[in-house]
């Protein structure tokens, strides 16, 4: 993961937390190596034990309201004692609160970055909270193609030129929406939940070989791509004589693991003429389908049990019928 700085999240997150940078510049290089949030309350009243200075730090109302009760030597040792803590990577005061000048002062010359954000304490810190989540999440890059069809976030894999990026433009032209072609990034964002995104670098960009670098949003529209997209299954494209055998009936599911997260895989055999974006639609439906707990396959089997019993009850009927 590339380094997060206090300058990164500053500039990431300047207009979303409503901060402005009230000392301490000099220190906006500083790492930041927590995805905690953490309100000083206790350090001030003098109790570090178990302080965990590298992460932000947070001071609401209560922490100003506190600080304002003491005299000005007391204060300012509370804050040199809170600023002395070099690996605190910044300090943000909420609710638009001026904090004392002597804040300033010492945050200046600690180099810790000192902000204010307009934000309730309870709202800055979950939106940071949130935000540090996905910057500390695991990820990896993947060769592949996302798209969200019909709402259900498929994956594509398979060997370069089996035809990934061609189903997926023949999606979009059916209006469903592009996530990524060609390199996705993909991050666990809880225990079970997996993100897909695009690179900042080739955006909503595809390659159609014989055509070139065309750009989805351009040609189709805002309404033709996504962001990210959480991976609901993935569909992996393998040429059709290098199966040896294939999913006839749809009872066994098989599953892939990306990151930790468990999700259903669906292998398709490729051959010349072969329809993959209605098959894609049809791998949508019926996904959907077994999440509102109707499996096809195992209803279809059931009820083909059933027949064969029946049947088999008919005959041995007939079989003892001497007339």
């Amino acid at each position: 993961m590339e380094k997060l700085t206090v300058e990164k999240f500053y500039n990431d997150r300047k207009s979303a937390l409503e901060l402005i940078l009230l000392a301490g510049a000099g220190g906006l290089s500083k790492p930041i190596e927590s995805r905690e949030v953490q309100r000083p309350s206790m350090a001030l009243m003098g109790w570090y034990e178990g302080f965990a200075a590298q992460r932000i730090q947070v001071i609401g109302r209560t922490e100003i309201t506190y600080l304002q009760h003491l005299d000005q030597k007391q204060l300012r040792e509370t804050l040199e004692k809170l600023f002395s803590y070099r690996e605190i990577p910044c300090v943000i005061v909420s609710k638009g609160i001026i904090p004392p000048p002597v804040m300033l002062d010492v945050a200046d010359k600690a180099n810790i970055p000192l902000f204010s954000s307009k934000l309730a304490t309870v709202d800055l810190m979950s939106k940071l909270a949130n935000w540090l989540d996905v910057q500390f999440a695991p990820r990896i890059y993947i060769h592949g193609t996302m798209v969200d069809v019909y709402g259900v976030g498929m994956l594509y894999t398979g060997k370069s030129g089996i035809g990934k990026s061609e189903c997926a433009l023949d999606l979009v032209e059916r209006g469903h929406r592009l996530v990524a072609d060609d390199v996705v990034e993909l991050r666990r964002q809880s225990e079970n939940v997996l993100i897909a995104s695009g690179t900042n670098l080739l955006g909503h960009h595809m390659e159609i070989r014989g055509v070139g670098i065309i750009d989805i949003e351009k040609l189709f529209g805002i309404r033709a791509i996504r962001m990210q997209k959480r991976v609901e299954l993935e569909v992996k494209l393998v040429m059709w004589e290098e199966l040896s055998d294939y999913e006839r009936i749809g009872m066994e599911t098989k599953t892939t693991t990306i990151l930790g997260v468990e999700i259903p895989q669906v292998i398709i055999p490729v051959s010349p003429g072969k329809n993959l974006t209605a098959i894609s639609e049809v791998i949508a439906m019926d996904f959907m389908l077994k999440v509102y707990g109707e499996n096809v396959a195992s209803t279809f089997v059931e009820r083909l049990n059933e027949e064969i019993k029946r049947k088999s009850r008919a005959r041995e009927y007939l079989r003892e019928d001497m007339e």
